[in-house]
C-alpha cells in the first residue's frame, strides 16, 4: 500500500514532468526508441507530458533502418508508459499512436553487430524498448519496385513485436505499385525477419465495395535462401482496369483464374509458374479488325462479340512461355482452340479456328480451307510464327488463294468495299 501510494506521488511529481519534458529525456528516448525499432538514430520533436502515465511529441523520425524498417516518419504521437516494465528492464509502451506517417519496409540482409561497451551500473538499468502496440490512422506503407516507390497508402496499421522484429497488419487505402492498376485494400498481414518475408494475407479489389478480390499469399526467403512462392485467386476482377489504355473501349469482362510463382531468387531469370484465367461476360467491340471481317463478310453481327467461352491456362519456364488449351467461342459464330509459345520474343504454336456455314458464305470454296466439320463448325489449323511485334499466320495467304481460284468472288468483295467507301464519303444508306 505505501509503494503504490509512493509511486503515484512519484508519476504526479512536477519534477518528473520537468524531466520527462527535458533535452535530458528526449535524448535517451530516441536512443532507446532508435534502438527498438533497429535504428542508427532517431529523432523525436519536443515531449510534453499530457497524464500521469502518457505523453505526447509532433513527430519522431529515423532513417537507414537495419532491419526490416528502413525509413520511419511519424506525426502527432502519443504513447503510454508502464512502469512495471522497469522490472525487467525494460522501457515498456503498452500502447503508442500515431497520427500519420510514413513506413518504409526492406527485404534486409542479416549482419552480425558490434557489442558496445556499457557502464557498469547499465546493469540496474533497463535495456531495451518493448513497444507492445503501434497504431497509426493514416499511414504510407512503401517500398522500392522497378526502381519506383510503391506501397499502401492511407492506410491503417498495426505494428505489433514477433520476436525481434515487428508483425504488421493493414487495412483500408490504396496498393500503388508499377505494372498494377491502382487497387483498394482491404486487408494484409505480414511478417519480416532475418530468414523469411512470411505475406500471410493481402486481400486487393478494384472496388472496395464490389465483390471482386484478389488475394496473395507469399514467402521470400532472406539471407543465403532466397527462394520465392507466391500464390494468388482473382474473383470477379473487371478486366478493363488491367488492359492498355487503348483498349479499354474494346474490352470487358470479369476475370476469375490463379497463379502460382515460384523461384530460387526474385529474378525473373529464375521463375517457373503456372496458372489459368476464365473471362466471364466477355465482350469485344470497336476494333476495327471486327469491323473489317464485318464488311468483308457482309455480318454485322461480326462488330460485336459476345463470348460464351473465354479461357486458358499458362505456364512459364524462363524466358519461355506456353499459353495452352485455349477456349474463345460465341455460340453459333466461331470458336477458337489451342496454343501459343512465346520464347522470348518469338511467336509459335497453332490455333484451329471454326466457323459456322452462314459466316462463311462469303468466302468462295471455303471448304477447301476450312475443311472439318465438328461440333456445328467448319474448322481450319492456323500455325503461328514470327515475333510479338510482328506476328505471322499462314491463314491469309490460303485465303488469297481462293480468291485467285473465283474472279468473279473477288470482283464482287472489291465492289462491297468500293460501295462501302462511298456510303462513308457521301453518307448514303
Amino acid at each position: 500500500m505505501i509503494a503504490a501510494l509512493a509511486g503515484t506521488v512519484i508519476f504526479f511529481s512536477p519534477l518528473l514532468t520537468h524531466y520527462i519534458e527535458s533535452d535530458r529525456f528526449r535524448v535517451a528516448m530516441e536512443n532507446e526508441t532508435a534502438k527498438g525499432l533497429h535504428f542508427p538514430s532517431g529523432r523525436y520533436a519536443p515531449i510534453r507530458r499530457s497524464g500521469s502515465l502518457t505523453a505526447q511529441s509532433e513527430s519522431f523520425r529515423a532513417t537507414n533502418g537495419e532491419k526490416a524498417l528502413k525509413s520511419f516518419d511519424a506525426h502527432g504521437i502519443s504513447a503510454r508508459f508502464d512502469p512495471w516494465g522497469i522490472f525487467v528492464r525494460q522501457w515498456r509502451f503498452s500502447d503508442v499512436h500515431v497520427g500519420s506517417g510514413d513506413v518504409e519496409i526492406q527485404i534486409y540482409e542479416p549482419k552480425p553487430k558490434a557489442i558496445e561497451p556499457k557502464p557498469w551500473f547499465a546493469i540496474f538499468l533497463p535495456n531495451r524498448v518493448f513497444l507492445e502496440r503501434i497504431t497509426s490512422e493514416h499511414s504510407n506503407v512503401i517500398w522500392r519496385f522497378r526502381g519506383e516507390r510503391a506501397g499502401f497508402f492511407g492506410t491503417h496499421l498495426i505494428i505489433t513485436p514477433n520476436g525481434p522484429d515487428f508483425e504488421y497488419v493493414a487495412t483500408g487505402g490504396r496498393l500503388k505499385m508499377a505494372l498494377l492498376p491502382d487497387l483498394d485494400l482491404r486487408r494484409a498481414h505480414l511478417v519480416i525477419t532475418k530468414t523469411l518475408l512470411t505475406i500471410y494475407e493481402v486481400d486487393l479489389t478494384s472496388n472496395s465495395g464490389s465483390g471482386e478480390s484478389i488475394h496473395a499469399q507469399a514467402n521470400a526467403g532472406i539471407g543465403n535462401d532466397k527462394k520465392i512462392d507466391f500464390k494468388a485467386s482473382l474473383d470477379r476482377i473487371p478486366i478493363r482496369t488491367w488492359l492498355p489504355a487503348k483498349w479499354e473501349r474494346n474490352l470487358s469482362g470479369s476475370a476469375f483464374g490463379n497463379v502460382h510463382w515460384t523461384g530460387k531468387d526474385p529474378k525473373l531469370e529464375s521463375s517457373t509458374g503456372e496458372g489459368s484465367v476464365r473471362v466471364d461476360d466477355a465482350r469485344i467491340y470497336d476494333l476495327p479488325l471486327l469491323e473489317k471481317l464485318a464488311e468483308l463478310a457482309q455480318k454485322k453481327s461480326f462488330e460485336h462479340l459476345e463470348l460464351n467461352d473465354c479461357s486458358l491456362n499458362f505456364a512459364w519456364r524462363y524466358p519461355k512461355i506456353d499459353i495452352k488449351d485455349i477456349a474463345i467461342e460465341e455460340k453459333g459464330k466461331f470458336r477458337i482452340e489451342g496454343a501459343i509459345s512465346i520464347d522470348r520474343r518469338s511467336l509459335g504454336g497453332a490455333v484451329r479456328l471454326g466457323l459456322t456455314r452462314q459466316y462463311l458464305d462469303w468466302l468462295p470454296n471455303g471448304e477447301e480451307v476450312f475443311n472439318l466439320e465438328r461440333s456445328g463448325y467448319l474448322w481450319t489449323t492456323v500455325h503461328l510464327s514470327g515475333t510479338i511485334e510482328e506476328p505471322k499466320q499462314d491463314l491469309s495467304p490460303r485465303i488469297v488463294e481462293l480468291f485467285k481460284e473465283s474472279p468473279g468472288a473477288y470482283l464482287g468483295l472489291l465492289f462491297r468495299q468500293f460501295d462501302a467507301w462511298l456510303k462513308g464519303v457521301f453518307g448514303g444508306d
